[in-house]
């Protein structure tokens, strides 16, 4: 297998950046999720599992390693009440370095017979703001995506080939970094959000993944060794 995309998100749950080359460092590719929304008034980090329109902004650095965000009518901001006026409630963006304490996120538990989900709140990891701290870099082959567009799932690296799942408890070399590949990727309600370009609601996906894949689709890894990674590295075990 070897790279065909690298994908990194500035902004957690906001659409990304493609790349051609990235250097990997110890929590993942650079600036990967190195910023979050935050609801002012809970005080937990928003992702699109509970706010399914911030797929509907997209997250970029600027050349100074600032972060600034693009809304759907063209707008750049990285201002709080700009931010603020578009989801309709008050949010705050924040860098990772400067959220040290716990993160707390929300998950649905259960959908109800209208729809409905039950919600139930998490720590995330530290640092980077990961859902967990087990997993630092995400893999999916083309082969597994099949016909599903990739942006529903936001991997970071999408491989030509097939047998990532095959990978996990072993260390992988990818262009000049080495990563301990150790979990499947549990998936949950965001990989059936609509999303731009065309991708629209779809339950069928998540229902899909449960009853095919035992609810996981990619694979995580930790960052054995840092190092720089572009699209054509081949992928070795």
């Amino acid at each position: 297998m070897q790279v065909a995309e690298l994908w990194r998100y500035p902004v957690k749950s906001l659409q990304g950046q493609r790349l051609t080359t990235v250097d990997v460092g110890p929590e993942g590719l650079a600036g990967d999720r190195q910023w979050a929304l935050f609801d002012v008034a809970t005080g937990y980090g928003l992702t699109a599992r509970r706010v399914p329109d911030l797929l509907f902004l997209a997250g970029r650095l600027r050349p100074d390693g600032a972060v600034e965000v693009v809304l759907p009518d063209g707008t750049v901001t990285s201002d709080d009440a700009a931010l603020s006026d578009w989801l309709g409630r008050s949010v705050a963006l924040r860098a990772a370095a400067d959220a040290p304490g716990e993160r707390m996120y929300e998950n649905p538990n259960e959908v109800g017979e209208a729809g409905e989900y039950d919600w139930d709140a998490f720590p995330g990891a530290r640092g980077a703001f990961h859902d967990s701290s087990r997993t630092r870099v995400s893999l999916v082959s083309a082969d597994t995506l099949g016909t599903w567009d990739r942006r529903r799932f936001r991997a970071n690296v999408v491989l030509d080939g097939a047998g990532e799942d095959a990978l996990v408890g072993q260390r992988v070399r990818l262009g000049g970094a080495e990563l301990d590949v150790v979990k499947q990727v549990d998936r949950c309600v965001m990989v059936t959000r609509p999303q731009p370009g065309g991708i629209g609601r779809d339950n069928r996906v998540l229902k899909t993944i449960h009853r095919e894949r035992d609810g996981c689709l990619a694979i995580g890894a930790l960052v054995a060794r840092t190092g720089t990674v572009a699209v054509g590295d081949v992928l070795t075990a």
